[in-house]
């Protein structure tokens, strides 16, 4: 597996990372710790170094299965963690204020069975925290060597640009991944972060490369699937089958279906592929539930997309610039 350096910073980290959000979640649709395991032995075994995870996932059962799966080879590996949501009924339970944060890093390090985090993500904005107490927080863990990089995810691009800004005037630590939904079917961070990740030396880390599972081809025009992710979703959530099952996103995967074929590849390859082609993208969030899964997945790897297979996808995935994007694209240009 091709090793990427994450953003400007001199870390590298392989080019698919290993999420574990449903390792030992209680559901029938979780991925149980033995299996885990086992997942985690294939993914390092094939060259993988770089591990995500978050104190909230399977209430802190995902940290607990890799700090037991990571007895022995600690030093192999890149491990990401996350702190922002609840996790507890106290008031400051909750959010990126140094109390929480100097909680939550201590509870993460020892479910995770390490005295350090070489990747600790602000998993969310905080509305009522000043910005500057938790990077303030941030920076200390950093100095005190129970961090070693920072990241955000599910910041607004003001947000983050803030964060940086204020990090720099202040001499703090400052964030070298950014974490956010990307593929095919949602694009919608292209409109502001692309840029911004490039300018500002940010190594993109997607997550949900597949749309849930959408661009894995297994769904088919009119069929609403009656079980599984999908299925299950709410409405409201991000990866709700209302979202999913559009024209454009049917299109996306007749575009996807041809290189399929001529390539003999899978569709979730393609789709994976797709983001490795990409020059903010420093390593790409595999959510795999199986060993199986796993193994396709990892065929994503090892070769490209033509130029015309790319500009294909990107014609038929493309979505509306909106204001003020068209007009600055129009004259904005010298």
């Amino acid at each position: 597996m091709e090793m990427r350096q994450l953003g400007r910073s001199g870390l590298l980290v392989s080019e698919l990372s290993l999420g574990t959000m449903i390792f030992g979640e209680d559901s029938p649709r979780s991925t149980p710790p033995d299996e885990a395991e086992r997942i985690i032995d294939h993914y390092l075994d094939a060259g993988g170094n770089f591990v995500d995870t978050a104190n909230v996932y399977a209430d802190g059962r995902s940290e607990e299965i890799l700090g037991k799966a990571l007895k022995g080879r600690r030093d192999q590996v890149i491990l990401a963690t996350k702190v922002r949501f609840r996790r507890g009924s106290h008031v400051n339970d909750i959010g990126l204020s140094r109390r929480h944060i100097m909680q939550e890093v201590e509870n993460s390090l020892r479910r995770l069975q390490t005295d350090y985090i070489d990747l600790y993500y602000a998993h969310m904005w905080d509305p009522i925290v000043p910005i500057e107490e938790t990077l303030r927080a941030f920076d200390d863990l950093v100095t005190a060597g129970k961090v070693r990089y920072i990241g955000a995810s599910n910041f607004k691009a003001w947000q983050l640009m803030k964060a940086l800004a204020v990090s720099d005037a202040k001499g703090y630590a400052r964030f070298t991944a950014a974490q956010y939904q990307h593929s095919l079917a949602i694009r919608d961070i292209e409109r502001e972060f692309i840029d911004l990740f490039l300018s500002e030396g940010l190594g993109s880390v997607p997550w949900g490369p597949l749309g849930g599972g959408f661009l894995s081809g297994k769904y088919k025009r009119g069929d609403k699937p009656g079980a599984g992710r999908l299925a299950t979703t709410p409405d409201h959530d991000e990866e709700a089958w209302r979202r999913r099952s559009t024209q454009r996103n049917w299109q996306i995967i007749d575009a996807m279906g041809e290189i399929v074929e001529i390539r003999g590849k899978s569709y979730s390859q393609v789709a994976l592929n797709w983001l490795l082609s990409r020059p903010e993208v420093s390593s790409v969030i595999i959510g795999v539930r199986t060993p199986a899964q796993l193994a396709d997945n990892l065929g994503a790897v090892g070769w490209r997309l033509s130029e015309d297979e790319l500009a294909r996808l990107n014609q038929v995935s493309a979505i509306d610039q909106g204001y003020p994007y068209r007009m600055m694209e129009l004259y904005g240009k010298r």
